[in-house]
């Protein structure tokens, strides 16, 4: 017999009279659990991971801030774990508040440093995260032009009117935004046109193998075109081989990210010096 409460925090409900989904459901139930322990105790850190320029791969255009939890054991959970369960959730948007806060602190402390926090476009009218983003850039006046918001393509899809009055309205103070997993298959190019983003991730499902892949070679060349049709920059996102990032570099793609240039890490290079890894 099935509780006929539901916690906020429920993604989604589910006919759990069927065995494989009463399975999935007590999986969703259980990381939804564990998400909402780590951040009632701020068990939450940020790792790092570097996109670098085409032209010049061993320069570093900017970072990633990619949100970790950790367990009851002090297990480090990426996102990609927890992130689909807890995306339309109030415990989606505390993450996100979460995320924020730790990029701008790392914004503040280093002022060389150029950084892309991940959001969801749910987050947009969430009034924690707006608190944390305005009273982060009123640290210091160049924080603004150092940050850079990443929206998954399909969040942002499905609210395009909200997120694109938000995003001329901070463009205005210097913030960029980047477009994740472009060509995912949400995207609808009239709302593509009107959006104001600065930079395209190509979608690693394009980029792994793609030098031995012809329909992904022609296929992220489109994608590219695109972009460059609307101004924006690219960074082709999971980048795993010299092979692959030969041929992108040939095809005209502006970054590169992924763990043939390095893994996201918990002590990026700034924090070598003092060993800290940074938490909420």
């Amino acid at each position: 017999m099935t509780d006929s409460r539901m916690s906020f925090d429920e993604p989604y409900s589910r006919d759990e009279s069927n065995p494989l989904d009463f399975a999935v459901a007590q999986r969703d139930r259980e990381t939804l659990a564990m998400v909402r322990r780590a951040i009632e105790r701020r068990d939450v850190v940020m790792a790092y991971q570097p996109v670098v320029q085409t032209s010049e791969p061993g320069r570093v255009a900017f970072y990633e801030g990619l949100i970790r939890v950790l367990d009851t054991t002090g297990r480090i959970i990426p996102a990609r774990d927890f992130i689909s369960v807890i995306e339309t959730t109030e415990l989606g948007r505390k993450v996100d508040c979460l995320a924020l806060e730790l990029g701008l602190r790392a914004l503040a402390e280093q002022p060389t440093l150029r950084l892309a926090v991940n959001m969801s476009a749910r987050s947009v009218g969430y009034p924690s995260w707006l608190k944390t983003l305005h009273r982060g850039l009123a640290v210091d006046e160049t924080i603004a032009d150092r940050l850079i918001l990443e929206i998954t393509e399909s969040s942002a899809m499905q609210m395009p009117e909200i997120v694109t009055v938000f995003m001329e309205d901070l463009h205005q103070r210097g913030v960029s935004f980047a477009l994740d997993d472009f060509g995912a298959g949400y995207t609808s190019f009239r709302y593509l046109r009107e959006f104001y983003f600065d930079i395209l991730k190509i979608d690693g499902e394009f980029i792994r193998g793609i030098a031995q892949n012809p329909d992904n070679q022609v296929l992220t060349e489109a994608l590219i075109g695109v972009a460059r049709h609307f101004d924006m920059f690219t960074v082709a996102e999971s980048v795993e081989s010299a092979e692959d990032a030969a041929y992108l570099s040939a095809l005209g793609v502006d970054c590169m990210q992924g763990y043939y240039f390095g893994a996201p890490t918990l002590r990026p290079p700034w924090s070598e010096q003092s060993g800290i890894v940074q938490r909420a």
